[in-house]
């Protein structure tokens, strides 16, 4: 399915710190909540701060699954999304790309056309099957490169958003599907879509590990939903 149908979770805006951050356990991990649309209402000092946050936003317990657990999938009444945990944040840093380049372009360009991304055929062309030899390796190492994407484009990208004027923000590319997008609601969205899909990688490890005492955020919008891929 692609990013401009229903149930499809990287498109636009359907779903309406400094280093990495990573905290010591996930009873001190509280994921902000809000849909994109209220996130995007938000002033832009709150919605770089949000944005910079990025791998902060996930269970640093990941990197203490084996190489089975990373690579578990799971029935949909789980309710923790069917995406394996290394797929999921490989999805992650695959969409963080294209959401980067989407909102540059808009800074850049006269109102540039943006490709449509399907993210399922990411999936379905074997981009996430990694080779056995390196499936053998050091378990964190499977997954170390996807949580290092996020984190490089979120810091290099906090910088140059930092410096555009409140009209560069209202500057506007072309989706196919859903029409004019500002560099505003692309950002919402990237923003949105980390911190709904780390609820997700945060109800794995618990499924995983054993549920670790936390207190919850309310309010969470879903593209996905607790039985969708994720």
């Amino acid at each position: 399915m692609s990013e401009g149908q229903q149930g499809g979770c990287c498109g636009g805006s359907k779903g309406s710190g400094g280093g990495c951050g990573c905290q010591s356990g996930s009873d001190q991990l509280v994921i902000p909540a809000g849909t994109a649309a209220e996130i995007a209402a938000l002033p832009t000092s709150e919605m770089l701060a949000r944005y910079r946050r990025g791998v902060a936003n996930y269970d640093p317990r990941v990197f203490s699954l084996d190489a089975e657990q990373m690579d578990r999938a799971f029935l949909p009444d789980a309710g923790v999304g069917r995406w394996s945990v290394r797929m999921l944040l490989a999805h992650l840093a695959d969409a963080e790309i294209v959401f980067v380049h989407r909102m540059r372009r808009a800074v850049a360009e006269d109102r540039p056309v943006l490709a449509v991304w399907d993210e399922n055929a990411f999936i379905d062309s074997g981009l996430y099957t990694l080779p056995r030899e390196v499936t053998h390796s050091d378990p964190a190492s499977l997954i170390g490169g996807h949580v290092a994407v996020l984190h490089t484009m979120r810091m290099w990208s906090f910088q140059w958003l930092s410096g555009l004027s409140p009209q560069q923000f209202e500057r506007v590319a072309l989706h196919p599907e859903r029409g004019e997008q500002t560099v505003r609601t692309i950002l919402s969205y990237a923003i949105w879509h980390v911190e709904h899909h780390a609820r997700f990688l945060q109800k794995k490890c618990d499924l995983m590990l054993g549920a670790a005492a936390r207190p919850e955020a309310a309010g969470a919008g879903g593209c996905c939903g607790g039985k969708g891929r994720a």
